[in-house]
């Protein structure tokens, strides 16, 4: 016969215990519930009581939803936004001009058979005035505008678009550039244009920086070629009324003539006159280019004479260094040559003429 346990009252000790485990949670741990209760309420919570067609149309639709989202975050949909929900002006357009005849053409294409291809834009940042800004697609926007003024049908209302994130195509200077690259080529003037502006915005430390990473596809002498029309647009972009119609080796002449210091007399020859044609400003800047007197070539240094405006002293020392003072269109230059001419003689002359420069203005 079994020996039958007797059973003992819990001491004080033993409740205070069992009362601070309650209250630290130790109750949590206890499971009141018998193990099938469990699972029936487990398999009570996973029970959809609808008929199997709709419990398959439901999983479609949250399928379908997860593609839609990954598609919009991928900028692969197609959007009918307001016109008058896109900013047409968040970007300095690199297209300088819309030519009245292709922008005819255009409208009328539309008004046949719609808009067939999308604009791009990307979300204005908070606080813009309006919820979207153009990133690619100013001609089909500009047309679908100038089609809703001139007619009241509601299907000029509306523009079809995609939206994309800039960042993820370099920036949107980048992706711009590269839309306009591909289906309407830009000139060099309007390409070294927006080189400049992308750098005057913050987007690239110099213009030799945004060259390379607006146009990577490029040849080396074409992007030369982008860096000296930037010029261009950096000197005399305020005076020039025909920029992008500047011929590649007109344009080139012109920019080599800046970069020797000829601003001052340029911007002079083309405030004479404001020409009425691309031609008649390429004859002002033609006649300009050729009143300037080019310096005599240097054989020890090769390469294209350096031109210059006037030229001023020149001293022979005995220790067989030379100076030869020089003006240009900036101002005055001292040229020192000879065999004992390093850097470290530059640098201590220029030191010395910091000092005399400094004691005469006092």
């Amino acid at each position: 016969m079994a020996k039958r346990r007797k059973l003992e009252a819990p001491s004080a000790e033993d409740l205070s215990r069992i009362e601070a485990e309650l209250a630290g949670g130790g109750a949590a741990r206890l499971n009141p519930a018998a193990p099938i209760a469990q699972v029936a309420a487990e398999r009570a919570g996973a029970f959809d009581p609808r008929p199997a067609e709709a419990r398959a149309a439901s999983a479609r639709d949250r399928a379908d939803a997860e593609r839609l989202r990954d598609a919009e975050g991928r900028g692969l949909v197609m959007l009918e936004l307001p016109v008058d929900d896109i900013d047409a002006d968040a970007l300095v357009r690199d297209r300088m001009v819309l030519d009245a005849e292709e922008m005819g053409e255009l409208k009328k294409s539309i008004q046949r058979g719609g808009l067939r291809l999308p604009i791009e834009v990307f979300p204005s940042p908070e606080g813009a005035k309006k919820p979207y800004g153009l990133l690619s697609g100013y001609r089909r926007l500009q047309a679908m505008r100038e089609l809703r003024a001139a007619s009241s049908e509601p299907t000029f209302a509306t523009i079809k678009a995609v939206i994309r994130d800039p960042a993820a195509m370099g920036g949107t200077f980048a992706a711009m550039v590269e839309e306009n690259e591909i289906r309407a080529s830009l000139s060099h003037y309007e390409r070294g244009r927006i080189a400049v502006i992308a750098v005057q915005q913050g987007a690239f430390g110099n213009v030799e920086e945004a060259v390379a990473a607006l146009f990577p596809t490029a040849s080396k002498a074409k992007r030369s070629k982008i860096r000296s029309f930037a010029v261009i647009f950096e000197e005399l972009g305020d005076m020039l009324s025909f920029p992008d119609l500047i011929k590649e080796r007109d344009g080139l002449k012109l920019a080599a003539a800046l970069r020797d210091g000829a601003e001052g007399r340029l911007r002079a020859a083309l405030a004479e006159k404001v020409p009425e044609t691309a031609e008649e400003e390429a004859a002002l800047i033609e006649a300009a280019l050729a009143r300037l007197k080019p310096s005599k070539a240097d054989p020890a240094r090769g390469g294209r004479p350096r031109k210059t405006f006037g030229a001023g002293p020149s001293v022979a020392l005995k220790s067989g260094i030379s100076l030869q003072a020089e003006e240009d269109g900036k101002g005055w230059l001292i040229r020192l040559s000879g065999k004992r001419v390093d850097r470290e003689l530059v640098e201590t002359t220029m030191r010395e003429l910091e000092a005399l420069l400094s004691s005469n203005l006092r």
